[in-house]
């Protein structure tokens, strides 16, 4: 009886050694000992941002969006109100090491009209060395530091105006088409990025025309925290052709154990196809160009206390006129903020402050009216 307790116990004890064994990859000669790499690291991660503000108005007659209105009217009056900025979800799937796809969906937009909107990031990565990568899919174009700044890390009220506009032309945000990027030299100072798009913005069947836009970027680390970035790209939204250039920098140094300063900067200026696009009497399209510029500091104190991580403060200052050629009307924004983070790496912030525009002239009954808006933000990353 013992001896038959003691064979079965061995051969429980064998059985999954034995099929670890066989499935496990088998050894050739050489260096390398894996014959199939078809799940080689394989795996799925999800991760999520919930970004909900409430908005104030601080000017009389002016809405939540920065438009002045009649006193008169009985619609189009709002001049505070909640809402949900972003609801996104991102699915990244990691198929072996070298192929990988990443999902990332904004739900947040059908509170509006959800058309071309939803979908934010659909790629498919190849990494063959940290020196050379490849995606093709829908994503945002390496064209500037905020186009590197991960989805759900929002340091203040939003991305730049310069940001949205250059977007609306096709020159980065959202676009489809493919990319390659990666390291120069060994130890990564050096970095590059460079691709072609169809330029006409995310969530369209095809491409508007037969032009593609192409970009590039160089990146170079020239001492240890300060980063610089040049951007040139080509293109067309159906407007005949144009282009778009831009410098950037970025870099961050510790004062001491708890104060921290970081500063990214950038200019760009570029042919603004939207604008020329719903102009009724056009110019030539060479005369139809924007540019602008910001500077965004933030000062970190990191309290380190088991509930509060640390407290930022910033003022990002921002530049920019959508046509300085042609009929302009420059825009300052001025956004002083301060955010109290509750846990590491922003993943649940409380901000607080307000965005002041500045125009050239004011145009009545337009966006393009002095203004002050407050805000309340809540983000929270999973």
């Amino acid at each position: 009886m013992k001896n038959n307790l003691r064979y079965l116990l061995g051969v429980m004890l064998l059985c999954p050694c034995t099929a670890m064994a066989q499935n496990a990859p088998k050894a050739r000669s050489g260096t390398d000992t894996i014959t199939n790499f078809s799940t080689y690291k394989r795996s799925i991660t999800f991760a999520g941002l919930l970004q909900t503000r409430f908005l104030g108005s601080l000017t009389k007659n002016v809405d939540v969006n920065g438009k002045n209105f009649d006193p008169a009217a009985t619609t189009g009056k709002i001049t505070n109100t909640f809402l949900l900025k972003r609801v996104r979800f991102l699915v990244k799937g990691t198929v072996n090491d070298h192929f990988s796809a990443n999902l990332l969906m904004n739900f947040a937009e059908f509170s509006s009209d959800p058309s071309n909107k939803v979908l934010e990031n659909a790629f498919v990565k190849y990494t063959l060395s940290s020196h050379f990568n490849v995606q093709a899919g829908q994503f945002r174009p390496f064209f500037g530091i905020e186009d590197v700044v991960p989805n759900d890390i929002i340091r203040t009220l939003d991305y730049s105006n310069q940001y949205y506009a250059f977007g609306a032309s096709g020159w980065q945000s959202f676009q489809t088409g493919v990319a390659v990027f990666g390291n120069i030299n060994k130890g990564g100072q050096l970095r590059y990025y460079a691709g072609a798009y169809n330029g006409n913005n995310r969530n369209q069947a095809n491409d508007n025309d037969n032009t593609k836009n192409f970009y590039g970027r160089l990146e170079a680390d020239v001492v240890k925290g300060l980063t610089f970035g040049f951007n040139a790209s080509a293109g067309s939204l159906g407007a005949g052709n144009g282009n778009a250039l831009g410098i950037d920098i970025k870099g961050g140094l510790a004062l001491n154990e708890k104060w921290e300063l970081s500063l990214g900067g950038e200019y760009k200026t570029g042919t603004n196809f939207a604008l020329y696009n719903a102009l009724t009497v056009k110019p030539a399209l060479s005369q139809v160009r924007m540019q602008g510029f910001y500077i965004f500091p933030i000062i970190r104190y990191n309290a380190n206390m088991r509930r509060v991580r640390a407290i930022e403060f910033s003022s990002r200052y921002e530049y920019f006129n959508e046509n300085y050629w042609f009929n302009h009307n420059s825009r300052q924004t001025i956004i002083p903020n301060a955010s109290l983070i509750f846990a590491d790496d922003f993943y649940a912030a409380l901000q607080l402050g307000v965005s002041i525009d500045i125009y050239q002239k004011n145009i009545p009954l337009t966006t393009a009216y002095n203004h002050n808006l407050a805000y309340l933000q809540l983000q929270v990353r999973f």
